[in-house]
């Protein structure tokens, strides 16, 4: 476990599914610390992706333990109990030191009519115009709008505080970090409500927050929606955060907290850009792009290794509806443009590859075939050791490609 629990301003929630590549994932981090970017790594998997590979956290743990070791990481790291309630909370709990609380399912859920009438009768105050520092026009608050973010957000609230002061009295304050996910919903949070959602959870020592923002993150391709738009609002958020952290007194470096974040290229120069005007921090998830270089690096290694990927691309096209539904709000596949699995057997690596990587300028780039495949880990998990004993017969090819895109594709555009 790390001796402390600093979470550098900037973060990468490292998704790496198979549990074989963190010290590739440790070699583009330490580039990006020689060249002045220091990042904080937290390896993130959700009970589903447990649940779907067979793995236990306790794999995950002593994995981490020893990659971190075997490269001479002497920084922070941690290991994310991703996207956990109640309900499975304690299979990470012997396991994490950060968790990801995600209430997602509880927004929209009616409170208690004693909560409601409490949080109206403590909000009265707040009626009438807010302003913001940095943002020109002020927000009008009135009796609607606060029984709206009670419906809304109230007992979405109450559950983080639950599941926090849980693992609290397992683990004890101080212990772990906090992040709130409320990004898997279908509209996004405005920056007036994040205030209202910050002042909700102003009791929990939150770290990082992950609103639902505005546009389409979808899995493993890039951003889609109007670049203008989104750099607006997410200015607007970065400066109701700032402002949030004083009046609640939240901490100093809480910040914001980017889902699916991998691969949205074109987001990178605004996020970076808005960071650095407003000294704030970053936490971005890039979840699932490690497992579609494996995927990657074995298409490049050809032979048996190539007829493996091809494999598992047909398994996935016929499986498709099975493997789309846990993921239905977070991908965007056109069936018809996705190439037949006869044609993608008489391909090459250099073919495959070039399908799969997200080089959108490449002529052979596919972001459905890349999207269908970034769910479809489930089908390299059924091979068992055959996929494991795969990446490491090719670990030097392999392991080139998760340093090549998380150094270059990420770090860099991110904060250089």
């Amino acid at each position: 476990m790390p001796y402390d629990m600093n979470l550098s301003k900037m973060s990468f929630g490292v998704g790496d599914r198979f549990a074989q590549e963190a010290e590739a994932q440790l070699e583009a981090i330490s580039k990006g610390l020689v060249s002045g970017i220091d990042i904080t790594p937290v390896w993130n998997k959700s009970f589903r992706e447990h649940d779907i590979i067979k793995s236990h956290p306790s794999e995950t743990r002593k994995y981490v333990d020893q990659a971190v070791k075997n490269h001479g990481w002497t920084s922070s790291y941690f290991v994310d109990a991703d996207h956990i309630n109640l309900k499975t909370v304690d299979f990470f709990l012997d396991h994490a030191d950060f968790f990801t609380l995600d209430v997602a399912d509880f927004i929209d859920k009616p409170a208690s009519g004693n909560d409601v009438s409490t949080f109206l009768r403590n909000s009265q105050d707040l009626i009438g115009e807010l302003t913001i520092p940095g943002i020109e026009k002020p927000y009008i608050i009135d009796e609607n709008f606060l029984e709206n973010i009670a419906s809304k957000y109230l007992r979405a609230s109450i559950e983080a505080n639950r599941i926090f002061h849980y693992i609290a009295s397992k683990k004890g304050v101080g212990n772990f970090i906090t992040e709130i996910s409320m990004d898997e919903v279908n509209l996004p949070q405005s920056p007036l409500e994040l205030v209202f959602i910050l002042g909700l959870l102003k009791d929990i020592p939150i770290r990082t927050i992950a609103p639902k923002f505005i546009g389409q993150f979808n899995k493993g391709v890039d951003y889609v929606g109007e670049l203008n738009r989104f750099e607006r609002d997410f200015e607007e958020l970065l400066l109701v955060l700032d402002y949030s952290k004083k009046r609640f007194d939240l901490p100093e470096d809480l910040k914001l907290s980017i889902h699916s974040g991998s691969d949205k290229f074109s987001l990178y120069p605004i996020i970076r850009k808005l960071s650095v005007k407003h000294n704030q921090g970053i936490h971005l998830k890039t979840a699932g792009t490690t497992w579609l270089e494996e995927v990657i690096g074995l298409a490049l290694s050809e032979g048996e290794s190539l007829e493996m990927v091809k494999t598992i691309y047909q398994r996935s096209w016929e499986r498709m509806d099975e493997l789309c539904t846990p993921y239905q709000s977070v991908i965007d596949i056109a069936f018809q443009s996705l190439p037949q699995p006869d044609v993608v057997k008489m391909w090459n690596g250099e073919r495959f590859a070039n399908t799969l990587r997200h080089i959108q300028s490449h002529p052979d780039y596919n972001p459905h075939f890349r999207q269908l495949l970034h769910i479809g880990y489930k089908i390299a998990a059924e091979m068992g050791e055959g996929y494991i004993n795969a990446l490491r017969e090719n670990q030097f090819i392999v392991s080139k490609q998760v340093v090549e895109n998380l150094y270059e594709r990420h770090i860099i555009p991110l904060f250089m």
